[in-house]
């Protein structure tokens, strides 16, 4: 759900989606060029390399101070920003939570999304505005590790989306995992280092003016803690811009879509994920206050951490663990299984592509062209090619199923086909990511 905020501060739900650090792909941060200086065509490129999209767009305009800046430091007219409002409103009227899958691919969202900024805005202006989202969102301090399967010194928070894993690292050692629900394909969990400062008890919720809302409760006006109409649960846990980690969720919905750009738990779950939040942030919160917290369900309370938790959101397909290497379905189309990719896992570890068995290469292949899928089931990288333009169905298929559902625009629900493959890699044994810590499945 979107975000709305006021004063600064966030006052509604985790459905925004937000800006990750993908977006600094936008533009090399230590380039020269002045902003709205590069060649059009390599603008479009690089935006179209980021997550950007109009239901982002629509999202951002919900900042205080977001139009102002537009108006402001790229000196855009009404009327340019009344086009980019329209484009983003339009786009997300389209999208609903029905059942029906989303006839539009995540990359097709991305272009149609710079498409519309170039008609409204021209090339000059375009390339400007893209500039400015990097500016504006990228935190240069806080930027992922460059090394795949990176397994940190410090404490702080890893999600891995694709994996629907959230692991809690204390000073190095990983004590808890969690299987959790992420964002939509249409609404991606972002990527990107953020931080958890706050706990917030008993949240309230104020609708977005959005067609997810479906007339339940009315836009704008605040839903209580502890109702019912109220989709945070007990607990949500900002971590930044404005995501967050909040409870909520059916257990059916772990492992699956189920926010717009979130990390979902089940209220069990989030109970037990502040006990350790708290734990680990030097302020502890024991499961008997977090439940005294509970029993006052209309009452909202804020605990802030005595030391801010590191929340890292990343986006790996490839994980070696302990004798294997674990690939996971590309659910928000971005390319990441290829040989390249694993070659570089692979060679963390000082093992080369070369020195595998027959059988495993030919397995590692096998579950990287398998895996090489998005959620819908339509193949990504390599997809010039005819015969792979789907998984299952002929390239004509495929086409033709896609045009009978165009313009529907629901929202993707489920991942079509396996979620993992695990692929024995002998000369990983003993090495790789950590295996679940106290798996919390939430059931």
């Amino acid at each position: 759900m979107l975000s709305y905020w006021k004063n600064g501060i966030q006052n509604s739900l985790c459905g925004i989606l937000l800006m990750s650090l993908v977006l600094v792909g936008c533009r090399d941060r230590n380039a020269k060029k002045e902003p709205g200086s590069e060649n059009v065509s390599t603008m479009k490129e690089q935006a179209e390399n980021t997550d950007f999209t109009l239901a982002l767009l629509n999202a951002l305009f919900y900042e205080e101070d977001f139009e102002s800046s537009l108006k402001s430091e790229l000196q855009l007219s009404k009327q340019q920003i009344s086009g980019l409002k329209e484009a983003a409103s339009t786009a997300v009227e389209k999208l609903s939570e029905e059942d029906e899958p989303s006839s539009k691919s995540f990359k097709e969202s991305i272009k149609q999304a710079t498409t519309e900024i170039v008609r409204i805005l021209g090339d000059q202006k375009a390339a400007q505005f893209f500039h400015f989202i990097t500016a504006r969102y990228a935190d240069e301090k806080n930027t992922l590790p460059l090394e795949p399967n990176h397994i940190p010194e410090d404490t702080r928070i890893i999600v891995n989306a694709p994996a629907f894993r959230m692991d809690i690292f204390q000073q190095g050692k990983l004590i808890k995992t969690y299987n959790i629900a992420i964002g939509y394909p249409e609404f991606p969990l972002p990527t990107g280092i953020r931080k958890a400062t706050n706990i917030i008890f008993n949240p309230t919720w104020t609708p977005p003016d959005e067609p997810w809302v479906k007339g339940k409760v009315s836009p704008g006006e605040k839903v209580p803690a502890g109702s019912k109409l109220n989709p945070l649960g007990p607990i949500k846990i900002p971590i930044g811009m404005p995501s967050l980690i909040h409870g909520g969720k059916d257990v059916s919905k772990l492992g699956a879509f189920a926010s717009h750009g979130c990390v979902g738990l089940t209220d069990l779950q989030v109970q037990d994920f502040t006990k350790f939040l708290s734990q680990v942030s030097g302020s502890p919160i024991s499961a008997e206050k977090i439940a005294a917290y509970e029993n006052k369900d209309t009452k909202t309370e804020t605990v802030k951490l005595k030391q801010p938790v590191l929340v890292e959101l990343r986006y790996e397909t490839i994980v070696a663990e302990d004798g294997s290497l674990h690939i996971f379905r590309d659910v928000y189309e971005r390319g990441t299984n290829t040989i390249e990719n694993a070659t570089r896992v692979l060679d963390k570890y000082n093992i080369k592509l070369e020195s595998l068995s027959e059988q495993e290469r030919r397995s590692l292949t096998e579950a990287l062209e398998e895996m090489n899928q998005d959620a819908r089931g339509n193949k990504i990288a390599g997809s010039d090619d005819p015969g792979s333009a789907s998984a299952g169905d002929s390239a004509e298929e495929r086409a033709a199923d896609r045009e009978n559902r165009k313009d529907k625009g629901q929202v993707t629900r489920k991942v079509i086909g396996q979620k993992e493959i695990v692929v024995t890699i002998s000369a990983l044994k003993g090495k790789g990511y950590p295996l679940p810590v106290a798996y919390n499945t939430g059931k």
